[in-house]
């Protein structure tokens, strides 16, 4: 797909786990903005969706459109319960990724980013893009070819370099195989290691029969000299940028330099994290400003900066639409409103070492270090480590302390981590059920504009994806 002029001023953010999930994608493409989806874990969340009973029919409906009827139908003998399960029934989990897993393995991934987008474009001719993590490298090759067998019109990546995606998405969209690096702690010089993914061994025939169309690529990035490395030195065509700031939700990239913290041990940003949007034009791309831009002035600040427009990511994920199940939303808004709820930009909590902002609300219990025996079942954040036998083994910070030491990592390393992928997991309705009768706690993330979302509250209890582009859309109009 050629990027041309007809491009959207409103990008909404890709929040995962399922926060941007179709609904609030769908709503917002059909106000002629690109709506996007979150990549992240979703394969985990479709299969939790059907053992819950799918109760609107909505996967089983996209599972109906999928190309391969044959893969569809055995997701569905293998996850689906007529009713759904027990609430004191745990899920069934889906094994973790390894750099080679099982061709159903990722069958089922590539099925789930085929349903999400296809919901989100079902209906309208709105675009759709899909957002997916660059450090969460395992399921991402997976991901895209589900994504664009479903149509996807953009993919955007940032949280790492994703330097080696166009060329992905130039294969991908071809039917053809694609590689990228796996980056592997404790490599010797010069030795690589590779992950690939050949759409004859996971799609039928039939599947690859049909053309294809190559989607937009935009790179979310956070420094000049990440965008022109990419603009000049990657494999395939980049489309343009989300310039997204440190008061973005979710995780941050880590300040340049040292890193310093404040007296509320948050990282402190600098003038050297500030990106130089003269410079950025002169590369001759659109590109699109986030972080702290959800309201109409900072439309107009960045139409008047050169931008294509902004990318908002904190006022949708509170809006009707969003995935948040609704008596979490609700609580979060009755303290946003009331001044109680705060956003904390924690260096330590995810183990991906990137700084994570973590929303704070006085009366709703969310997980803690202290708050959940640790486990680490799901392994999205899982990072890859060369052993002794020179076989490659995972590990994660948030894992059992005793664990990651075998492993080779030091209790420091542990220290004040949290398990993203069950708490947010959990944010979105799906927590596993653990034994003893507890529940996997949720774990909020924001970014830091509260304020915003005051404003689009205006007096209200709740809004919808439509109050948030109309406020938003003021200064075009």
């Amino acid at each position: 797909m050629n990027v041309g002029t007809d491009l959207p001023r409103l990008i909404q953010g890709g929040m995962g786990v399922g926060v941007s999930n179709w609904r609030l994608a769908r709503a917002v493409s059909m106000a002629g903005q690109l709506g996007v989806v979150s990549g992240t874990v979703i394969d985990t969340l479709m299969v939790r969706r059907l053992q819950d009973g799918d109760p609107d029919g909505d996967i089983r409906r996209a599972l109906a459109s999928y190309p391969d009827r044959d893969v569809a139908e055995g997701i569905l003998s293998r996850y689906f319960i007529e009713g759904g399960k027990s609430v004191n029934e745990p899920y069934k989990l889906l094994p973790m990724y390894k750099q080679r897993t099982s061709v159903q393995r990722q069958q089922v991934t590539m099925v789930a980013s085929f349903v999400e987008v296809f919901l989100a474009k079902e209906g309208h001719d709105g675009v759709v893009g899909v957002n997916l993590l660059t450090k969460v490298q395992l399921p991402n090759l997976a991901s895209l070819y589900g994504a664009i067998l479903a149509g996807v019109d953009y993919v955007l990546m940032g949280a790492g370099i994703p330097r080696e995606i166009p060329g992905v998405l130039d294969a991908l969209s071809q039917h053809q195989p694609a590689t990228m690096r796996f980056d592997v702690e404790g490599l010797a010089s010069g030795e690589t290691e590779w992950l690939t993914f050949d759409p004859a061994l996971h799609a039928s025939e039939a599947v690859r029969a049909h053309p294809l169309r190559r989607p937009a690529f935009l790179a979310i990035i956070s420094a000049n000299s990440l965008a022109m490395t990419l603009a000049r030195k990657a494999n395939g065509r980049v489309d343009g940028f989300i310039v997204e700031g440190p008061t973005a939700g979710g995780h941050n990239a880590p300040p340049r330099g040292t890193m310093q913290l404040n007296e509320s041990g948050e990282p402190i940003y600098g003038e050297r994290d500030v990106v130089d949007l003269v410079k950025l034009a002169e590369l001759g791309l659109p590109f699109w400003l986030a972080g702290g831009s959800g309201s109409p002035e900072a439309m107009a600040h960045a139409m008047n900066s050169g931008a294509t427009g902004i990318q908002v990511g904190t006022l949708f994920a509170f809006c009707d639409e969003s995935g948040i199940i609704d008596s979490l939303k609700q609580k979060a808004l009755s303290e946003i409103a009331s001044g109680t709820a705060r956003v904390h930009t924690d260096p330590r909590a995810s183990s991906t070492g990137y700084p994570f902002k973590r929303m704070h609300l006085e009366k709703t219990p969310q997980q803690t270090e202290e708050s959940r025996i640790r486990i680490c079942d799901l392994g999205y954040l899982r990072s890859a480590f060369k052993q002794e036998d020179g076989r490659i083994g995972y590990k994660c910070a948030a894992e059992p302390v005793d664990q990651y030491v075998a492993k080779g990592g030091t209790v420091e390393e542990t220290e004040g981590r949290r398990c993203l992928c069950n708490a947010l997991v959990a944010n979105v309705g799906h927590g596993q059920k653990r034994p003893d009768e507890d529940q996997e706690l949720p774990l909020l993330t924001s970014g830091d504009d509260l304020e915003a979302v005051r404003r689009v509250m205006d007096g209200r209890e709740r809004y919808t994806a439509a109050d948030v582009i109309d406020y938003l859309m003021a200064a075009v109009r």
